[in-house]
């Protein structure tokens, strides 16, 4: 009877135990998923505009951003500001530097996100339509006009499309 008392005992125990695996394993699993973010990428129907929603953003370390061209008939990159695709310097320094190149609807695109700081990028066909966008990694000085010594190499309605850091930080989000 003893016995069979502590046998009983080391079962509900173990049984326990691999619940907690259990519920170990799925909340990993979410939280995993809650480290992609994801960038739409798409325009009007009539092609007068064209956009990245959310166009600023504030995510954390380690987090991957996900670009999707959304828009049909209409192809999208997602481009860091970098002399590697022949641009002024618009991330931190010593990040990586990436362009998806051409993008058609529904394909996707992601980055995952280590250094902390400001990046910029754009769309390489609509840059000049002012299809631009800016991330957050960690936290940022809220008054700060990053990169505002490489304005004037920009299309002017590039720039003036930039959340300003502050509307990031305050919202985590600027559609």
């Amino acid at each position: 009877m003893m016995r069979a008392r502590a046998t009983d005992r080391r079962r509900r125990l173990l049984l326990s135990a691999g619940g907690g695996l259990l519920l170990s394993a799925a909340l990993l699993r979410r939280a995993g998923a809650a480290d992609i973010v994801e960038i739409e990428m798409g325009g009007s129907a009539d092609g007068q505009s064209v956009w990245f929603r959310p166009r600023g953003l504030l995510i954390q370390p380690g987090q991957t951003v996900r670009w999707t061209n959304r828009q049909a008939g209409n192809a999208h990159s997602s481009t860091a500001y970098h002399p590697d695709n022949h641009k002024p310097l618009r991330i931190p320094q010593g990040a990586k530097s990436w362009n998806s190149e051409l993008l058609l609807p529904n394909q996707s695109f992601e980055v995952k996100f280590e250094l902390p700081g400001v990046y910029d990028y754009f769309c390489m066909p609509h840059e000049m339509a002012g299809m631009v966008g800016r991330i957050v990694v960690g936290h940022a000085d809220p008054k700060a006009r990053p990169y505002a010594a490489t304005d004037a190499q920009l299309p002017a309605v590039a720039v003036e499309n930039f959340p300003d850091v502050a509307s990031i930080l305050k919202s985590k989000r600027v559609d």
